[in-house]
């Protein structure tokens, strides 16, 4: 049983470093920006429209949207998956002293980001248009 408060003891001090406050920011931020998108998602939701559970009303849309915004989704994750790598190797990198290598891991880190948050902000902008 010891080695619960062992494993209980490495946590709270993992959650003193800065590197874990610095990630957990980074899911929290993915995390709002797929809640966003999402809760815009359900108001097109037309079993809702139908049992008129929304208020909202908004276009139908082809299979050709439906199927480019579900390949957005899937994007964003990976985007988002991949920044969160990068920052762990540049974290990793710079503890062990090779700043060429977290400085890379840090700009390829920050394009990902990027795209990440670009394919939210699309996504959200595209329902803000097509929802009244």
């Amino acid at each position: 049983m010891i080695w619960i408060v062992e494993e209980f003891k490495r946590g709270l001090a993992q959650l003193q470093r800065w590197q874990t406050w610095a990630g957990i920011g980074l899911i929290a931020f993915f995390g709002l920006l797929a809640y966003m998108v999402g809760r815009l998602a359900l108001r097109t939701d037309s079993v809702l429209t139908y049992l008129r559970v929304t208020a909202y009303a908004c276009r139908d849309f082809t299979n050709g949207v439906i199927i480019f915004l579900f390949c957005g989704m899937i994007f964003f994750i990976l985007a988002a998956v991949m920044t969160l790598g990068e920052i762990q190797n540049h974290f990793q990198f710079r503890q062990r002293g090779a700043s060429q290598q977290a400085r890379q891991t840090l700009i390829r880190g920050s394009i990902w980001a990027f795209v990440a948050a670009s394919i939210a902000v699309a996504g959200l902008l595209f329902f803000k248009k097509y929802c009244r």
